[in-house]
C-alpha cells in the first residue's frame, strides 16, 4: 500500500470508529429514551408518536437548506459541532430529571434539538465519505457502514434495555451522551473537506432548487427517493409504536423489548452482509424490487399473533422488513454518491433526506393518532399499505427494465442550465 493509500485508510478507519461509537450510543438512547416516556413519565400513544415525529421532523424543516448550509462550511467542523450539540441535549435529560422537573415537554424538545443536530451532522458525514474513498470502493465501504451500524443496533438495544433494568432508563441516556464526545474527538483528528468555494455563493434558495430538480427530474434518482419514502414512512410507525407494543401490549419486561428490538440490527447486518452478493447476482436495479417485496413480507409479519408466537412473529417480521430496508438503503446511497455531480452531492443528499426522511416524522405521527383509537397492532398492519409501494413505485419506473441503476444513461437536464448533459451514470 502506497502512503497516500495507507493514509486515506486511516482517514476512513478513524471516521467509522467515530461512527461506530456514536452509533451505539444512539442504539442504547433509542431504547432508554422512549423506556423513559413510558416508565418514569407514563407517556399516552399520542405523547410517543410526538416524541417519535420530533426525533425526525428537521428533516422536513431544514432537511433542504442543510444541502446547501454544509457545502458553505467545513464539513468536519461540522460534525463535530453536531456531536456536541448532541451530547448536551441529551444530558439535559438526566440534570432535569435529578432536579425533579423532568416533562414529556423536555423529551420532545430534545428529540428537537438531536433531530436539527442529526440532519446537519448526516448531510456531512455522507458527503465527507465520497470525498475519502474512491467511487469503485463505495458500495463496500457504504456496506460496511451499514453492517457496522447494524451491530450497534444488535447490541445496543440489548445492553440498553439491560442497563435500564439494572441503573433506570434517565441515567442510561449518559451513555449516548458520552458516545457524541467520544465521536467528536475523534472526528476532530480527521483531515478539513469541504466543496470547492466559488468566488461568489448564489443564493442559497437557487442552491436548493438546483439540487432539488437534480433529483426529482432524474428517471432513477428520483423513484428511488419515492421508494425510500414510502420505506421510512413505516420505519416511522414503528419507531413510535415498537415500544408501546411490546411493553403495552404484550406485556414485556424492559430487558425482553430490548432483546427483541435488536431484531433489527440482526436484520440490518444480514442485509448489509448480503447486499453485495445480491447486487452482484441479481443487479442493483433488480435488487431493488426484490428488496422492496421482502420489507412489504415484513412489515405484515411484525404484528401477527398472539402470546409466544407474537414475540417470534415480532422478530422475524423486524429482521425480513430490515434486510430489505438494508439493500434498498445501501444500493440506492452508493448510486447517488456516484451518479451526482460533485458539486451537487451535499444537495442531492439533502434533498433525498428531507423527502424521505421527512417521512419519518409524519409516520410516526399518524401512528401515534391512530394507536390513541386503535390498538398498535391494528396501526401496524394499516401500515403495510404504505410498504407496499416500495415495489409498486420501483415498477413504475425505468428501474423495472434495468439490471444495474448504472445501465440508464438517458441524458439529463442540467438544473443549473439549459445545456442538456450526459448523466453521471
Amino acid at each position: 500500500m502506497t502512503t497516500d493509500g495507507a493514509r486515506g485508510a486511516s482517514v476512513f478507519w478513524r471516521w467509522w470508529t467515530a461512527g461506530t461509537t456514536s452509533g451505539l450510543g444512539s442504539a442504547v438512547g433509542a431504547v432508554a429514551l422512549p423506556l423513559t416516556a413510558l416508565t418514569v413519565l407514563h407517556a399516552s400513544a399520542f405523547e410517543m408518536g410526538l416524541i417519535a415525529a420530533a426525533s425526525y421532523v428537521a428533516w422536513i424543516v431544514i432537511g433542504l437548506p442543510a444541502g446547501a448550509i454544509v457545502q458553505r462550511l467545513p464539513m468536519r467542523r461540522v460534525q463535530v459541532v453536531a456531536d456536541l450539540a448532541r451530547a448536551a441535549a441529551v444530558v439535559s435529560i438526566p440534570l432535569t430529571w435529578w432536579s425533579g422537573h423532568l416533562t414529556v415537554a423536555q423529551l420532545v424538545v430534545t428529540a428537537l434539538v438531536i433531530s436539527v443536530a442529526d440532519v446537519l451532522f448526516d448531510v456531512a458525514n455522507s458527503t465527507f465519505l465520497a470525498s475519502i474513498v474512491s467511487p469503485d470502493q463505495l458500495q463496500a465501504r457504504n456496506s460496511l457502514t451499514s453492517g457496522t451500524h447494524a451491530t450497534t443496533q444488535l447490541g445496543g438495544p440489548s445492553v440498553g434495555g439491560l442497563a435500564v433494568q439494572v441503573i433506570g432508563a434517565v441515567p442510561t441516556l449518559l451513555v449516548d451522551a458520552a458516545s457524541y464526545l467520544v465521536s467528536a474527538l475523534l472526528l476532530r483528528t480527521l483531515p478539513e473537506r469541504r466543496s470547492k468555494v466559488p468566488d461568489r455563493w448564489p443564493p442559497v434558495r437557487a442552491m436548493i432548487r438546483e439540487g432539488w430538480r437534480f433529483v426529482v427530474r432524474h428517471p432513477v434518482m428520483g423513484p428511488c427517493m419515492w421508494a425510500a419514502t414510502a420505506a421510512n414512512t413505516v420505519c416511522g410507525a414503528q419507531h413510535a409504536l415498537y415500544a408501546l407494543y411490546l411493553v403495552r401490549e404484550l406485556h414485556l419486561t424492559p430487558g425482553v423489548a430490548g432483546v427483541l428490538l435488536a431484531a433489527d440490527g440482526v436484520g440490518t447486518l444480514v442485509g448489509a452482509t448480503l447486499t453485495n452478493r445480491i447486487t452482484n447476482r441479481l443487479g442493483t436495479a433488480r435488487a431493488l424490487i426484490v428488496a422492496g417485496f421482502v420489507a412489504v413480507v415484513g412489515a405484515v409479519v411484525v404484528p401477527l399473533g398472539t402470546g409466544w408466537p407474537a414475540l417470534l412473529a415480532f422478530a422475524v417480521g423486524n429482521v425480513v422488513f430490515s434486510i430489505g430496508v438494508v439493500v434498498l438503503s445501501v444500493v440506492t446511497r452508493t448510486y447517488r454518491q456516484i451518479a451526482s455531480p460533485p458539486e451537487l452531492l451535499p444537495r442531492v443528499m439533502a434533498t433525498v433526506r428531507f423527502v424521505s426522511w421527512g417521512a419519518i416524522p409524519i409516520g410516526g405521527l399518524l401512528a401515534g393518532i391512530l394507536a390513541s383509537v386503535l390498538s398498535g397492532r391494528t396501526t401496524l398492519l394499516i401500515f403495510v399499505g404504505a410498504a407496499v409501494c416500495i415495489p409498486l413505485v420501483l415498477l413504475a419506473s425505468p428501474v423495472r427494465r434495468l439490471r444495474d441503476l448504472t445501465d440508464h444513461h438517458e441524458p439529463v437536464r442540467s438544473p443549473g442550465d439549459d445545456v442538456v448533459v450526459a448523466a453521471r451514470l
